[in-house]
């Protein structure tokens, strides 16, 4: 079983940009599709994107395309959420991942294996 661990989130102002991370300690994170969620107070958790275990197939929430980009490195058993135009609509807290993969379009349910969340808070 893997369990994904996020790094540091932050406070950043309106426009900025912000990387998450996620490792893994257990087994490694190449044999696992992996995803990112958030949820923000008072709000359900939602998708925000996913990367296929190869890395070859990403899917985004239409919140964020063209703003957020995920990624993997493989050898670093790690997964990156780049986050770029940040507003304060992206404020919440952020979770990784990981699952067997997904059908058509990803959601939580296809994902089994969470880590404890890491804060991201944007001011305008």
């Amino acid at each position: 079983q893997v369990q994904p661990v996020e790094g540091a989130g932050g406070l950043v102002q309106a426009g900025g940009s912000l990387r998450l991370s996620c490792a893994a300690s257990g087994r490694a994170l190449s044999s696992y599709a992996m995803g990112w969620f958030r949820q923000a107070p008072g709000k359900e958790r939602e998708f925000v994107a996913a990367i296929s275990r190869s890395g070859g197939l990403k899917y985004y929430a239409d919140s964020v395309k063209g703003r957020f980009t995920i990624s993997r490195d493989n050898a670093k058993n790690t997964v990156y959420l780049q986050m770029n135009g940040l507003n304060p609509d992206d404020t919440a807290a952020y979770y990784c991942a990981a699952g067997a993969g997904w059908a058509s379009q990803p959601t939580s349910a296809d994902f089994d294996s969470w880590g404890q969340g890491t804060q991201v808070t944007v001011s305008s």
